[in-house]
C-alpha cells in the first residue's frame, strides 16, 4: 500500500484549481489582445440625404393624388390638391376690398389738399388700406396651400390620405424620398478614431444586390455613445448606384494597411514608487 505525504497531495489539488483557471486566462488575454478597430467590415444602412413628411396647411377636402405609393416624379410635379371653391371666393373679396380701400384713401388725399377733411381721416383711411393688403396676402397663402408641388424628384414612400378625405391643419399627407443623394451610415467602435479620417476609401457591400460600391468617409459623428463605445461615421458613394434606394443596408470593407497592427496605448510598466519607501530613502540620508 503506497503512502501518499499530505504536502503532495495539496500540490495535486492546488495544480488541478490553476491550471485550467491559468488556461482560460490565457485565452481571454489572447482574444483581447487584438484592438477592437482591427475589424475590416462594419455593418452600415443606405439612408436619404432627402426625404420629407408632407402636411397640410389647411383646413380642406382632398381632391387629387395622382401619385400612389412607389410612383417616381419629378420635382415641381403636383403631389396633392385640395378643394378649395371657399378659399378662392375669401381671394376674390378680400381683392375687392383692397380696391374699395384704395379709392377711399385717393378720394381722401384730395378732400384733404383742398381742406374738405382733416388729417385724421386719412391717415384711419390708410390704416385701413394696408389692413386690406394683409388681409389679401393671407387669402393669397391659404389659396397657394390648395395645390402642393414636391420640392425635389424622388418617390412616393406612403400616401397618408385619400382623394375624398377631410384633412386639418398640420395633418400628415404623403411621405416623400430622394433616392439620387445617398449617404451610408456606419456604426464603428470608438477606437476606430485612431485611424478613420475623412477622404477614407472603402467598398460598401450591399446585401439586396450582392453587389459592392466604391465609396468614402465625408463626416465623422460629434459625439461618442457613452454605453456602446461606438461613434456613427458617414460615407457618400463615388457615383450614383444604380438600383440602390434608402433603407438597403450592408457591410463597409476598408482597404488593408488602413488599420493599425497594435494598439499604440502603452501603459507605463515602471513602479511607482510608495509614500513609505519615498519617506524611508529620505530618512537613511
Amino acid at each position: 500500500m503506497i503512502h501518499r505525504h499530505p504536502f503532495h497531495m495539496l500540490c495535486l489539488v492546488l495544480s488541478l484549481i490553476i491550471l485550467p483557471a491559468g488556461g482560460s486566462l490565457a485565452k481571454e488575454g489572447g482574444r483581447n489582445s487584438l484592438p477592437s478597430s482591427d475589424l475590416q467590415t462594419v455593418r452600415g444602412i443606405v439612408k436619404p440625404v432627402v426625404e420629407a413628411v408632407i402636411a397640410s396647411e389647411i383646413q380642406a377636402l382632398v381632391k387629387e393624388m395622382p401619385f400612389r405609393d412607389g410612383d417616381a416624379f419629378k420635382k415641381g410635379d403636383l403631389l396633392v390638391e385640395f378643394e378649395c371653391a371657399k378659399y378662392r371666393a375669401e381671394l376674390s373679396a378680400a381683392q375687392a376690398d383692397l380696391d374699395a380701400r384704395q379709392k377711399t384713401v385717393i378720394n381722401n388725399e384730395e378732400l384733404a389738399s383742398l381742406h374738405g377733411i382733416g388729417r385724421l381721416e386719412v391717415d384711419i383711411s390708410q390704416a385701413e388700406l394696408k389692413k386690406a393688403q394683409a388681409v389679401l396676402k393671407r387669402a393669397q397663402v391659404i389659396v397657394q396651400g390648395c395645390r402642393i408641388p414636391a420640392p425635389f424628384a424622388g418617390q412616393v414612400v406612403k400616401t397618408l390620405v385619400h382623394p375624398y378625405e377631410s384633412v386639418n391643419p398640420y395633418d400628415d399627407l404623403v411621405s416623400i424620398v430622394s433616392n439620387q443623394d445617398l449617404d451610408i451610415e456606419l456604426i464603428v467602435p470608438s477606437s476606430s478614431l485612431r485611424w478613420i479620417t475623412r477622404k477614407l476609401s472603402f467598398s460598401f457591400n450591399i446585401d439586396e444586390t450582392q453587389q459592392a460600391y466604391a465609396a468614402e468617409v465625408v463626416e465623422i459623428g460629434a459625439r461618442v455613445d457613452p454605453v456602446s463605445q461606438t461613434i456613427r461615421v458617414f460615407g457618400r458613394f463615388h457615383k450614383h448606384p444604380t438600383g440602390v434606394l434608402a433603407g438597403m443596408s450592408g457591410s463597409a470593407e476598408f482597404p488593408d494597411g488602413t488599420f493599425p497592427t497594435q494598439s499604440s496605448f502603452k501603459p507605463s510598466t515602471k513602479p511607482l514608487s510608495s509614500p513609505t519607501s519615498t519617506m524611508k530613502r529620505t530618512a537613511e540620508h
